[in-house]
């Protein structure tokens, strides 16, 4: 099985995080959705990434869809969703204020990147500042109730997609959030960043 993409991508960094706390072998080819796209589109055409082929060479996309595959292959023991129907719901709300905050911090970044300055059109770019510091806001009030992790003794995919975001936003716009602000989210993203599949995938 095959990984593609970069990983200053939160959504590809997540996934291969998730994928080898599995113990789900797989090959990672670092292709950029900018300077690979010809090699990229070679094996999605739609060059979406992260993508990833699986044994039987079917091309599966979007990050949440792949860990969805993943949770299916991982042994009962290395599943990264709770069962517990209110505990599986807090879980979401976790990851999806991650995934929202990752939206607006690659909103934000392609805005900057992307467009001549002349160009920004900062009533947006002030909407969507807003709405990265809400989700940053309401998932920190979530992680202080980690005791180390959110739902016990090692990282769940709530855990590992917060760790992810807030490395992703803390070194793509080191203004828009604090560390001191977001202690908990500190904390637990530097404990994460500490493990095994953190170290194994890091941020680049």
């Amino acid at each position: 099985m095959k990984l593609v993409g970069m990983l200053d991508s939160p959504y590809v960094r997540r996934t291969a995080v998730s994928l080898r706390a599995q113990n789900i072998p797989f090959e990672h080819l670092p292709l950029s959705t900018f300077a690979s796209f010809d090699a990229f589109a070679a094996i999605n055409p739609v060059v979406k990434a992260p993508s990833f082929v699986t044994d039987e060479g079917i091309v599966l996309m979007d990050s949440s869809l792949i860990l969805e595959y993943g949770e299916r292959l991982a042994a009962p023991s290395l599943k990264l969703a709770p069962q517990d129907m209110e505990t599986h719901a807090r879980a979401q709300r976790i990851i999806g204020l991650a995934l929202a905050a990752c939206e607006k911090t690659v909103q934000i970044v392609y805005e900057h990147n992307l467009r001549p300055p002349e160009k920004w059109h900062q009533p947006w770019l002030d909407r969507v500042r807003s709405q990265l510091v809400a989700a940053y806001g309401l998932l920190e009030q979530e992680v202080r109730r980690a005791d180390p992790w959110l739902f016990g003794e090692r990282p769940l995919q709530a855990d590992i997609t917060s760790a992810v975001a807030f490395r992703f936003t803390r070194e793509k716009l080191p203004q828009a959030i604090s560390a001191e602000d977001h202690a908990a989210l500190a904390a637990l993203s530097a404990r994460a960043e500490a493990t095994e599949p953190f170290c194994a995938f890091p941020f680049v």
